[in-house]
């Protein structure tokens, strides 16, 4: 590798002009690759749910709908509204009162139930359906479409309304977040590095990585908005580490070859990959871990995330001594004392007072673990975002007034007799928290006669496989109570069509809990597997792998604990990312001295020095990284006001803390201890022949 660092040297220039010309295909990359705001959308293929979404568009022309409820409105100015509405483009139909009959028909002409269904005490409510997906652009740009057209007495709600609303907060503030992180991490490095230029060269370095990695999304096709704003953090507070080695190596090498920049650099450069390669690949693991998910929200993340940490590894050793060479007269007119005092100090009292560490590490050990698995999350995607919204506006208005929180659509074959429809709907109706069944045999009746009905209705509920029942549900969207709702209500359409389906927003959430909860004892176990299996290889050991991953998921519980201490619920995504995030990002510092502690043990010093002296020459990049990570997420995460965003940044950030403190108090603890057994199943921590001290 000092051949490559040497290569990397005598080719900076080249490098960097390379570098900058291929700003120009990441920038166009990144323009033009679409954004899913619509988690569900990550659900399997396959489950029944998502079947019937795909139904619903290709046989009733329906992928999405929303309710849209007018206040103060006279009706013959509604119906006007009603038919503005229709003339939008992707949407397919709109279903209110003049759908079944005219205005001018008496109101006690319609079967009482049915006219509850429209209106309320303060206004009248229409049923509006789309000819594409919940998420599709067409949907949220027909809804952008609707609300200009709608006053300021009208409410639309529905879940692509909160899609649409996802998407105008997240698409604003995005570009707040790299701003934040950026400033804060520059005025971390830059207080605690030995040189106000160097942080400025580091986020320039790391900012080409994110871009770099943010265009070859484009062969992906799409990404998550949670995926877009949670990259650029994500990787510049991951590969921070990768700089802040470099930049140590470098100045130790100098010490080296007496000032010779060219060649401290090399060995720098080879040293550092050296060092990385082992904690990047760990790291990488950890998000690829994420593809084993089901839910593959994982695998959108987690590709793009193991993407960063190559491009974090390969700027590093590339741009990163390029530009570091070319701007030495600035780094030496911007040199300054470090804010951080001389870790060195404490090395050896951390190192005898190990047994403190490893007695406060076994009382916290089973509360951490108490906490981190009865940390409640919840499931409903509208409570991830601002109460002020118009669609959680909306949303609120249609529970209130219409005592609607979610609406489900049955899918019933049309050969199943009008008189079963009756007594399913009715029995339907009858489920706790179900106020209405509306399909097409409870519109046709005594009172309405089916040659009433207009066949754009009729087509809308019937065609010649399919029958759509509307069921309104007063339980919230992932409650308990809808959730077996939902189950009941399974049971009954199963006794007149084994083959019926229940789709919408409260069966898919239902899905989503299900598949969630068994991906993340996957992830969980994957995650774990692969790293204790490069870190054996790494180090030759079938101990290391116990202590490291031991000690890592200790920090990983401790921080995932604290929410149910504090009465915290998390969003779903959290509580599955954060633990493989936590754990890539940990396994480098705890590799880093690792290392040290393996190269001192080999050289011959004994247990005491050899864990000294790691502790003393990786614990200042472990903090400096650390509270670098920490910065770039902290303020994100206060600052966000979508929870989904904001709750996953506060435990990365509160997660490098709790890291950084474990792996320089506990793991050098666990050093101590265990360091017979270490040498004794590890390969090449002593000399050859060397007696264990």
């Amino acid at each position: 590798m000092v051949a490559f660092g040497k290569k990397v040297v005598k080719y900076r220039i080249p490098i960097l002009i390379i570098s900058i010309l291929l700003l120009i295909p990441s920038v166009f990359g990144y323009v033009n690759t679409r954004v899913n705001y619509d988690v569900l959308t990550y659900l399997p293929e396959d489950i029944e749910t998502m079947k019937g979404q795909e139904i619903m568009i290709d046989d009733f022309g329906t992928g999405a709908f929303s309710m849209f409820i007018v206040d103060g409105m006279e009706d013959k100015n509604v119906a006007k509204l009603k038919a503005e509405i229709e003339q939008v483009d992707h949407v397919t139909k709109v279903l209110w009162y003049d759908s079944v009959a005219d205005i001018s028909v008496p109101e006690s002409m319609l079967p009482d139930e049915i006219y509850k269904v429209f209106n309320s005490d303060t206004g009248t409510m229409m049923a509006i359906f789309f000819d594409e997906g919940t998420s599709a652009d067409a949907t949220m740009d027909a809804i952008a479409d609707i609300r200009k057209l709608a006053g300021k007495q009208c409410f639309l709600s529905g879940m692509s309304a909160i899609v649409t609303d996802t998407r105008d907060l997240a698409e604003k503030e995005t570009p707040i977040y790299v701003l934040i992180a950026v400033a804060l991490s520059t005025l971390v490095l830059g207080l605690t590095m030995d040189s106000f230029f160097v942080p400025i060269l580091f986020l320039l370095s790391i900012g080409m990585a994110i871009l770099y990695n943010l265009g070859s999304n484009y062969f992906l096709g799409e990404i998550s908005y949670i995926t877009k704003a949670l990259t650029a953090v994500l990787q510049l507070g991951v590969t921070m580490d990768y700089s802040i080695f470099l930049m140590h190596s470098y100045e130790e090498q100098q010490v080296r070859y007496d000032g010779d920049k060219k060649r401290a650099m090399a060995h720098a450069i080879s040293q550092t990959f050296s060092s990385v390669i082992g904690s990047s690949v760990t790291t990488v693991a950890g998000f690829i871990a994420l593809c084993f998910m089901s839910f593959t929200l994982g695998k959108d993340i987690g590709v793009v995330m193991a993407k960063g940490v190559i491009f974090g590894v390969i700027t590093c050793v590339t741009i990163l001594p390029s530009m570091i060479l070319c701007c030495d007269k600035l780094i030496e007119k911007t040199k300054h004392k470090p804010l951080l005092p001389d870790i060195s100090k404490i090395s050896e009292k951390v190192t005898k007072r190990y047994l403190v560490y490893v007695v406060i590490f076994l009382v916290l050990l089973v509360p951490a673990i108490y906490g981190n698995s009865h940390t409640k999350v919840y499931y409903n995607l509208d409570e991830t975002l601002p109460k002020d919204l118009p669609s959680i506006i909306a949303n609120e208005k249609l529970k209130e007034d219409y005592d609607m929180n979610t609406t489900h659509m049955l899918l019933i074959d049309s050969a199943v007799p009008s008189s079963d429809v009756n007594k399913m709907l009715k029995k339907i109706e009858n489920v706790d928290g179900v106020k209405w069944a509306l399909g097409l045999d409870k519109l046709v009746g005594p009172g309405i006669p089916s040659d009433m009905i207009p066949d754009s209705v009729t087509k809308m509920l019937k065609n010649d496989k399919y029958q759509m029942v509307l069921i309104n549900s007063e339980y919230k969207v992932a409650s308990d109570e809808v959730n077996a709702q939902i189950a009941e209500i399974n049971d009954i359409m199963d006794q007149y069509d084994e083959n019926a389906m229940l789709v919408g927003e409260g069966p898919l959430t239902s899905d989503l809990i299900s598949i969630t909860d068994r991906d993340f004892k996957t992830v969980s176990a994957v995650s774990i597997g692969i790293i204790f299996v490069i870190i054996m290889i790494l180090f030759g050991s079938v101990t290391i792998p116990v202590i490291l991953v031991g000690v890592i998921e200790f920090a990983i519980f401790v921080n995932m604990g604290i929410p149910f201490y504090t009465g915290t619920t998390l969003p779903f995504v959290a509580s599955i990312v954060i633990g493989t995030i936590q754990l890539g990002a940990t396994v480098d510092y705890a590799i880093l001295m690792t290392t040290r502690y393996k190269r001192e043990r080999s050289r011959g010093a004994d247990k005491f020095h050899a864990i000294t002296t790691a502790h003393q020459a990786s614990a200042q990049s472990i903090i400096v990284s650390a509270l670098s990570f920490f910065a770039a997420t902290v303020g994100v995460g206060l600052y966000s006001n979508i929870d989904m965003i904001s709750s996953l940044c506060i435990l990365m950030a509160r997660g490098a803390i709790v890291s950084m403190v474990v792996v320089v108090l506990v793991l050098p603890s666990m050093f101590m201890v265990f360091d017979k057994v270490i040498v004794k199943t590890s390969k090449d921590f002593l000399p050859k022949g060397a007696a264990v001290k």
